[in-house]
């Protein structure tokens, strides 16, 4: 997976979104609540104090989708938690830390809790705010905080091992859905993976000697330790069944790039590869199609998402005067997303291949071709991960809070959030075929277009 600064980390998060709520104090003032993160946060970073989650407390009340309604008193009881626990994995615990009685009310609750915590300890400071955060249970609210750049270097660019891509991973994250195989689907060029040889369709049997799989039962840790900065893959090259172990250390990385490819098809249809829904994307997609085919084949496997923006302009070329799905706040009246009418129609038959690598913008507009019945879906069912475009919002310490301030539903007011578009034609990728250079999804959708 491709670790990066905080800025990069959250940028998409920070672009979906509606502009948040300009904040009444800065991030740098003494008590201050979280700002809008307009600026890439400091660096180095200033250290994480009880201020910093007292910021990141106030944040999520104050901007997550669901805040206002929320009882303060879970916040606490799980930024206590994280933070006990990271202290005992340290061995720094210390008596009489405890849980103080709390009320419900946000600001007596807040001044018990810091009263424990005294001038707390950083580390464990960190491990409160993410776990307050990974308590919301929210595919899109998430913290990112910049880190020193490897061995003093400039760090202005990614570092990491290359492996860009993994069968089981939905975005950032493991897909609770996963089953054994779990094999890499994209090696980044010249990067330490490439050079140690890894290829797309290479099987992982463990990490750092951990089995990926027991059985049919997945192993979610390995994939805490799969961005680390070195790792010891086992890995099975599918095509001969050799096995080896690899050591992996991050390096430098070159950007991947925001591009659309295309090719002709047999019969005249049009591959389209879309890896994301980038600013400018949608507009990169229809100058490959200018010459208007009867039929395109649009790959949307492995795309992450990005801006809904670039999603109805898309689906402007497939149809015009629909809505293609909802953000809902928490009360009050959803606000409709259309298609770019502006776009002119394409008239094309449209075959999507998808899989669980489709997530958020991409989740939206799979949602949006299986609704409308623009298209035909192959491959899988897609991610799930489309809660609802998040703002990002800045801490005093450089951390960047993700939060979502709406919930996505599709064009028929549907749930596809933890749920997923299903294919129309099951046609999964596996480890032999992406080894070997084959396409069940692609070949599939061939068939049906003959």
């Amino acid at each position: 997976m491709i670790r990066t600064l905080c800025a990069a980390a959250l940028a998409a998060a920070c672009a979906l979104s509606p502009a948040p709520v300009p904040s009444p104090s800065s991030p740098s003032e003494p008590g201050g609540r979280c700002a809008p993160a307009t600026a890439p946060p400091p660096q180095p970073p200033p250290p994480t104090t009880v201020n910093t989650l007292r910021m990141a407390y106030h944040c999520v009340l104050d901007h997550y989708y669901s805040g206002p309604a929320m009882d303060p008193r879970e916040l606490l009881k799980s930024a206590f938690s994280a933070y006990t626990q990271d202290l005992m994995r340290r061995g720094a615990d210390r008596p009489g830390l405890h849980l103080p009685a709390l009320t419900g009310d946000r600001d007596g609750d807040w001044a018990a809790f810091a009263k424990v915590l005294g001038d707390g300890d950083p580390a464990a400071l960190r491990a409160a705010i993410t776990g307050m955060v990974d308590s919301l249970q929210d595919n899109h609210a998430r913290t990112a905080r910049p880190s020193p750049p490897p061995d003093g270097g400039p760090g202005d660019g990614p570092v990491g091992t290359g492996i860009a891509g993994l069968s089981a991973a939905q975005g950032p994250r493991f897909d609770p859905a996963a089953r054994p195989p779990l094999f890499i689907t994209r090696v980044l060029d010249d990067s330490p993976a490439d050079r140690a040889g890894i290829r797309p369709g290479d099987i992982v049997l463990k990490v750092n000697g951990i089995p990926v799989f027991v059985g049919d039962r997945p192993n979610t840790t390995v994939f805490d330790v799969l961005p680390g900065p070195s790792v010891r893959l086992t890995l099975k090259r599918p095509t001969s069944g050799q096995v080896r172990t690899v050591r992996l250390v991050e390096g430098p990385l070159d950007p991947p790039r925001d591009e659309v490819t295309s090719r002709k098809l047999p019969g005249g249809a049009v591959y389209v590869k879309l890896p994301g829904f980038f600013p400018g994307a949608a507009d990169q997609v229809l100058a490959e199609l200018r010459d208007k085919p009867e039929a395109v084949v649009l790959d949307l496997r492995g795309n992450g998402g990005g801006s809904p923006r670039e999603v109805t302009r898309l689906l402007g070329a497939f149809a015009h005067g629909k809505v293609t799905s909802y953000f809902c706040p928490l009360k009050g009246e959803c606000a409709a997303n259309r298609t770019d009418d502006s776009v002119p129609l394409l008239g094309a038959r449209l075959v999507v291949l998808a899989d669980r690598g489709c997530a958020s913008a991409c989740d939206d507009f799979s949602a949006a071709v299986k609704g409308l019945r623009l298209g035909t879906i192959v491959g899988t069912r897609t991610a799930g991960a489309v809660s609802g475009p998040a703002a990002g919002y800045l801490l005093d310490d450089g951390t960047v809070l993700g939060l979502p301030k709406v919930r996505h539903l599709g064009p028929n007011r549907e749930t596809i959030d933890t749920i997923g578009t299903p294919a129309d034609h099951h046609a999964p990728m596996t480890a032999l075929a992406l080894a070997t250079g084959r396409d069940p999804g692609l070949a599939k959708a061939l068939d049906l277009l003959r």
